[in-house]
């Protein structure tokens, strides 16, 4: 059985709505995460859910990263948190991934230092997997790295590409620029340059794409600096909450409306869903030596134990083998 560390402590809602994540998971998916925290208030959780400890590996780490903490400094002086504490088992082969809802810069700094860069990985990637006209499309980075250079936007595509075919199931990944326009002279500096060493790498790169044609099924794996993905998903969460906000409240501005949401609303589910983020659990952290999932710090029980099932499924087709192996190839051909 593999072992899945999970920090507890991190995230809003912790350690209530971790260890009730971890409970669905065994529930639901029969898998069973190592449970890293404080082990008093793991057992005192898991008692509120009428579930013994003797259900669950419970490792301690009695101090906690908070969601307001300068993560550097904060892993400095706390070298028996949760997260740090986790990722060393990640480290030693005492666990075989690890995942966090809480600090996200507090994990992506324990993923670099304590687990460390995949061999010849510049920078590691957040990667988010959003909804498409035909399915999905994959967008990093979405946090990880403010500022790129060109050489690590096309190692963003190569990471892409990889976790593409190998997660998603796609044969050939399209590959696309986020940019403010289609052409390749088109954007700063750092996106011209990016577009025409993209041109001569190892995917299959199609061309810039602007914001608009994120979601249009014409590409499966699209390359940004980090602070463009991220502008992008939360803007793509606020619009989702904006538009069902106002659905619920033009729905109750007439009785026919109402009779028109009840006949609507498996549809307005389906939409709900799609722009859940809930329902993929995590971004992995693409380029460290170990699978590292990091999700939304307002995670609940469900979005947690998508988390733990996503980290199955990665480890299931052997993903940072494939990373490792797809990177090297990447390097070779160059």
């Amino acid at each position: 059985m593999t072992r899945i560390a999970l920090d507890v402590m991190g995230g809003d809602f912790a350690p209530a709505a971790t260890v009730a994540g971890a409970v669905e998971a065994m529930r639901a998916h029969d898998l069973r995460p190592v449970l890293v925290g404080d082990k008093q208030r793991i057992a005192e959780e898991l008692a509120k859910l009428h579930v013994g400890t003797e259900e669950f590996e419970i490792v301690a780490a009695p101090s906690v990263v908070e969601m307001n903490e300068q993560p550097a400094s904060a892993l400095r002086q706390k070298r028996d948190s949760s997260i740090i504490v986790a990722a060393e088992l990640l480290k030693e082969g005492r666990a075989d991934a690890l995942i966090s809802v809480g600090n996200t810069g507090a994990t992506m700094a324990a993923g670099v230092l304590v687990i460390g860069r995949s061999e010849g990985v510049i920078r590691p990637a957040m990667a988010g997997l959003l909804p498409s006209n035909t399915g999905r499309v994959l967008l990093l980075d979405i946090g990880a790295n403010a500022d790129c250079t060109p050489a690590e936007l096309v190692q963003f595509a190569i990471m892409g590409s990889i976790y593409a075919r190998r997660i998603v199931g796609v044969d050939d990944p399209r590959v696309g620029l986020l940019n403010v326009g289609e052409e390749p002279v088109k954007g700063s500096r750092l996106y011209r340059d990016a577009h025409e060493l993209l041109d001569g790498s190892p995917v299959n790169f199609v061309g810039n794409l602007e914001g608009v044609d994120l979601f249009s099924g014409e590409f499966d794996v699209v390359v940004c600096d980090g602070f463009t993905g991220n502008v992008a998903i939360k803007l793509m969460e606020g619009v989702g909450d904006f538009a069902l906000g106002r659905i619920r409240q033009d729905v109750r501005s007439s009785p026919l409306a109402i009779l028109g949401a009840f006949l609507m609303r498996p549809t307005l589910r389906s939409l709900k869903r799609t722009f859940d983020y809930a329902e993929w659990g995590g971004a992995p952290l693409l380029g460290v030596n170990g699978l590292v999932l990091i999700g939304h710090g307002r995670s609940d029980a469900r979005a947690v134990a998508n988390g733990v099932r996503a980290a199955q499924a990665a480890l299931d087709v052997g993903l940072v083998e494939e990373m490792a192996a797809g990177l090297k190839a990447a390097a070779e051909t160059a």
